[in-house]
């Protein structure tokens, strides 16, 4: 069946053919993505991730497909909505009952916004947050207050993005992969990362890293540099790379100051790791 929404989504992405046939295809893999079923990045044995562009391509080819319209929520005793907004994508939790709620498994508390095709694991909790389509929080993970997970997001089971953090999105070009934050990460407040960047199993970043495709990526006690992917369980803080002339500005970088085994860092505090 999977193999069908592939080719029908892709013929039409090539011919801009929009008809009742593509319709359905767009709706049934959103909804897939919503539940959980399919995602836009894919976990491998090997420990690598495949992106299936296809879906992203469902997702673009929603917006030609759906006009912007009139939605709302609550209703004022003399039945006017009590809030309102104007788009072409409704929320997740659009329409939910106490049985909706009670089968998905989740928190969240108001100012929580996900919208629909996004796709939330049981025990997560949601703070204020706000969480865009094709997105995919796994098992046990907090989003705080303030942070964002971008479109076709990929973060895995039990992280936290703490508050402010902001989990990079991904549409466009269709060649773009999405970030990736492996299981068990804790992204520090006001974090950003973007471009495809893939944080490792277990890794910290510390308050204030920011990270994207071309970010100097420095292992200290090396001197390495890499771009693109910090390693299982590395500690990361913010830094500098030092002008090569005077009068030239210093360029941002992330330098990995330490990498600890999965024992460690399970018993380990996140203030002691980022304490050097």
């Amino acid at each position: 069946m999977t193999q069908e929404l592939e080719t029908i989504i892709s013929q039409a992405f090539e011919s801009k053919t929009l008809d009742d046939t593509v319709r359905a295809a767009v709706t049934r893999t959103l909804q897939g993505l919503d539940d959980g079923v399919l995602r836009v990045a894919s976990p491998q044995k090997d420990g690598g991730w495949v992106t299936h562009q296809w879906i992203k391509k469902a997702i673009l080819l929603s917006f030609a497909l759906n006009d912007n319209r009139m939605m709302s929520y609550g209703r004022d005793e003399r039945g006017a909505p009590l809030g309102s907004w104007f788009d072409k994508v409704p929320l997740k939790t659009q329409g939910w009952d106490v049985g909706d709620w009670q089968r998905h498994g989740f928190r969240a508390v108001p100012g929580a916004i996900v919208r629909h095709s996004a796709y939330i694991a049981p025990q997560c909790v949601l703070m204020p947050c706000f969480v865009n389509l094709g997105a995919y929080v796994d098992e046990g993970t907090m989003v705080d207050t303030w942070a964002t997970i971008g479109s076709c997001a990929q973060v895995g089971k039990n992280c936290h993005i703490s508050g402010g953090a902001g989990i990079g999105g991904v549409l466009e070009p269709l060649q773009a992969n999405p970030v990736i934050i492996e299981d068990n990460c804790f992204i520090g407040a006001r974090c950003e990362v973007a471009e495809g960047v893939r944080v490792g199993t277990g890794s910290v970043l510390a308050m204030g890293v920011f990270l994207s495709a071309s970010t100097k990526i420095i292992h200290r006690d090396s001197g390495a540099v890499s771009y693109g992917s910090i390693p299982p369980y590395a500690v990361v803080v913010p830094g500098t790379v030092p002008p090569k002339k005077a009068g030239e500005p210093a360029l941002a970088a992330a330098i990995i100051v330490k990498q600890v085994d999965q024992k460690t860092r399970e018993k380990t505090s996140i203030n002691a790791l980022l304490r050097d």
